[in-house]
């Protein structure tokens, strides 16, 4: 019989939950029931579920400079420490981008990291990512770093066919490498990478019982990152266990007994489910979600840091001192400076996340901006809303368009009926009844309205009163 005590936060008489001991098995578990390789992966329910526990302090936690260099050009230095400047100016003085992590390996990186650190912020916290070994750890001391992430690999599909080893021998050299960091006078971050396809009972919760049982041994805090390495974690509760985002964070917790200030979680958006899956571990207990600017990361990417702001938003009711205006600095940085192209359709940050396209879209647009735009974006995002001339606009796409060009000048708006409204709109219809198929340009339209502007009369009729 277990022994009843009271718990610290439902406050109530839990028995103690069972302690799960390693299960060295010989032969790996790849759970291919639903991970076939051949066939797509299989989504199961069991319809356990676990009690959401969103703790007070959720924040943001940045790999840019290290998940999100692996996919693109890297950064010069020079833009790495304008990009992190505009991180801390984003995340506000409350810290709601609480770090960041540097590669070490190149003298690009390393005079990056120290040009940052030189700066003196909070927030971003600088950290790194380093192989697991002595070296390294002396390295990234040296440099006055305090913690640092540790790849320990906990799903059978490494452990057996990336590194040759058992589990037994892969957690007593994941221990090891641990120590050795603690050593070094660092804090450990640990990369549970591919965690939703581990065993979770026979390895993942034995492993985090042996990091919290050496944590309390030496008074260092050893946080756990949850890698969803590939993507496969779930938001639907009830789902099966390694794939359960609510699972694993509530087991870190329950069983582990991980403080959710010690929880982080880092997704992949191979099945599009990196933003929600962020979402739910924030809800089940996780304080910290990893992101990277824009996305960018591995395959499919990161979860987008920017969305993650407006999740932050839309689940506290405020932004908590961050500034989502530096977003659109950021992209627009990011693009002109790196040569990165963001797709057009991308949220918040696309050319097109804000412009419409189709007539009727624009004629509500001008009557009242709320109908078709999901927020004030001139305001939150400082990107005003905008149309595309097309043979789709319609009349009042080119009002749309006129308005917003005048609006620029300094110039009152027009209505739908004024003589150059329909000037351009009539050029516009002559365009496409000659065959042209592509978007007409803002320099084309820009020149139609000097053209038409200079021989029409705006009388007091054509302005919006």
């Amino acid at each position: 019989m277990r022994d009843l005590a009271l718990s610290n936060k439902t406050f109530k008489l839990e028995q103690d939950p069972y302690i799960y001991q390693l299960q060295d098995t010989p032969e790996p578990e790849l759970f291919r029931e639903m991970f076939p390789y051949t066939e797509t992966p299989k989504i199961a329910f069991n319809y356990r579920r676990v009690p959401e526990n969103m703790p007070e302090d959720i924040f943001i936690t940045d790999t840019s400079f290290r998940d999100g260099q692996q996919s693109r050009t890297p950064y010069t230095t020079e833009q790495m420490i304008h990009i992190y400047k505009l991180l801390h100016k984003l995340g506000g003085p409350n810290g709601m981008i609480r770090q960041t992590e540097f590669f070490v390996y190149s003298k690009k990186d390393r005079d990056a990291l120290e040009r940052c650190m030189e700066l003196g912020y909070r927030f971003p916290e600088i950290t790194t990512w380093i192989r697991a070994n002595k070296k390294d750890f002396e390295l990234v001391r040296s440099i006055g770093i305090k913690e640092t992430g540790i790849l320990v690999s906990c799903s059978d599909y490494h452990i057996f066919h990336k590194m040759g080893l058992t589990r037994r021998e892969a957690l007593d050299r994941y221990l090891g490498i641990v120590k050795d960091c603690i050593e070094a006078g660092l804090r450990p971050r640990c990369h549970f990478e591919d965690i939703t396809r581990a065993d979770f009972y026979g390895f993942v919760v034995p492993f985090a019982n042996s990091l919290m049982e050496l944590s309390h041994e030496s008074g260092v805090p050893i946080k756990i990152r949850a890698c969803d390495t590939m993507g496969y974690g779930v938001p639907y509760p009830g789902a099966t266990m390694p794939r359960s985002v609510s699972g694993i964070i509530y087991g870190l917790m329950h069983y582990s007994e991980v403080p959710s200030e010690m929880l982080e979680w880092h997704g992949h958006n191979d099945f599009y489910k990196g933003v929600v899956n962020a979402t739910t571990a924030w809800m089940y207990g996780a304080s910290a979600v990893n992101c990277s600017l824009l996305g960018i990361g591995e395959r499919t990417g990161n979860v987008p840091l920017e969305a993650m702001v407006f999740e932050y938003a839309s689940l506290r009711g405020h932004l908590n001192g961050m500034d989502p205006r530096v977003i659109t600095e950021i992209a627009d940085y990011i693009e002109r400076e790196t040569g990165y192209e963001i797709p057009p359709m991308t949220p918040f940050v696309g050319a097109n996340f804000n412009l419409t396209r189709a007539g009727i879209h624009a004629d509500g647009m001008m009557k009242n901006p709320e109908i078709y735009n999901i927020f004030d974006t001139e305001a939150i995002l400082n990107r005003p809303p905008k149309v595309s001339v097309s043979n789709t606009s319609g009349l009042a796409g080119v009002a749309f368009w006129v308005n917003d060009y005048r609006r620029k000048l300094g110039l009152s708006a027009l209505t739908k009926d004024a003589p150059l409204v329909h000037n351009i709109y009539d050029w516009v219809c002559k365009e496409y009844d000659a065959g042209r198929i592509t978007i007409i340009s803002d320099r084309e339209l820009e020149a139609q309205y000097r053209k038409y502007n200079d021989i029409d009369t705006i009388d007091d009729d054509s302005l919006v009163k």
